[in-house]
């Protein structure tokens, strides 16, 4: 049975309050507050009852790591649905949309999967070293764990990346766009999308008609060129790299958000009664995608 709403949207707000607002900025020029939001992500699964393994490396002699919990499927386990999120922040951010946010719909998520039979396994990972210097290289955290899980041979059917999804809008004109989008897309920054690549995009059709089906918060989606800026600016890309089929689930980033990469990015900007809509929806969705042949 899913928790209420209000309660979701409490235990939503308490994660990104945890993370922006208590430990704030956490990257490698902050070790000590990188190394605590890594805490805070293990305690919570912990307290859900996941083992947690842990990828660690060091990067610039610092200590670093990924962490990865899974709920097995009833009858095809070895069929892998990968959630992730990134949980450092950009250098001068105590980034709570992005990506607090990510990792607070993916604390829930795992929370609410944990009762919850699924055929496919569903994994969950954090991910360290996300923004920049990282992103783009060898060294981002989620590329590190990509590789490693082509390399072991590991059947991720579908991967997710929460990021950044927590500020909405009401007001014409609130949502931006690349050139032409406008025309085919709405001007009110109040919907969650899904971003894929071209290879992504009929698994990225079919979790948004289970999506739509299960929730009625507006969603748009888009299957589109990794060129395009924003596309593939999140842990989604490390995996279309390894040859995974991936997409990124986000409020649009900087084309809606004001305080996007800006020490303005901060816990009370978010709108959690609809953060904790888009949690619930997702979680219908991927329930139903999780007993399906994908």
């Amino acid at each position: 049975m899913l928790m209420p709403l209000d309660t979701l949207e409490q235990n939503l707000r308490q994660h990104v309050q945890q993370l922006a607002l208590e430990i704030g900025e956490r990257n490698l020029l902050h070790p000590t507050a990188l190394h605590a939001a890594e805490d805070y992500i293990t305690r919570c699964w912990q307290q859900q009852g996941y083992p947690i393994e842990k990828q660690a490396y060091r990067e610039r002699d610092i200590p670093c790591a990924n962490l990865e919990i899974s709920h097995t499927g009833t009858s095809r386990k070895d069929k892998i649905i990968l959630i992730g999120a990134h949980y450092d922040s950009v250098t001068g951010s105590p980034g709570a949309n992005d990506n607090a946010s990510g990792v607070a719909v993916m604390l829930e998520l795992s929370r609410l999967f944990r009762l919850k039979a699924t055929a496919m396994t569903l994994r969950f990972v954090a991910f360290v070293n996300e923004e920049p210097p990282f992103f783009f290289t060898r060294r981002q955290g989620s590329l590190i764990y990509a590789k490693a899980a082509r390399h072991r041979g590991d059947d991720i059917c579908l991967m997710l990346a929460l990021e950044t999804m927590g500020y909405y809008r009401d007001e014409a004109n609130s949502q931006g766009y690349p050139p032409l989008f406008r025309f085919f897309y709405p001007n009110q920054a109040n919907f969650i999308s899904l971003v894929s690549n071209l290879r992504s995009r009929k698994l990225m059709h079919r979790l948004a008609r289970a999506f739509r089906s299960s929730s009625d918060f507006p969603l748009q989606h888009v299957a589109t060129f990794s060129l395009i800026p924003g596309v593939a600016w999140s842990d989604h890309l490390s995996f279309w790299r390894q040859g995974y089929r991936a997409l990124m689930v986000t409020d649009t980033a900087f084309y809606r958000y004001p305080y996007y990469h800006s020490a303005e990015d901060t816990a009370e900007k978010l709108d959690y009664g609809r953060l904790a809509q888009v949690c619930e929806g997702l979680f219908k969705a991927i329930s139903l995608l999780a007993n399906e042949h994908l």
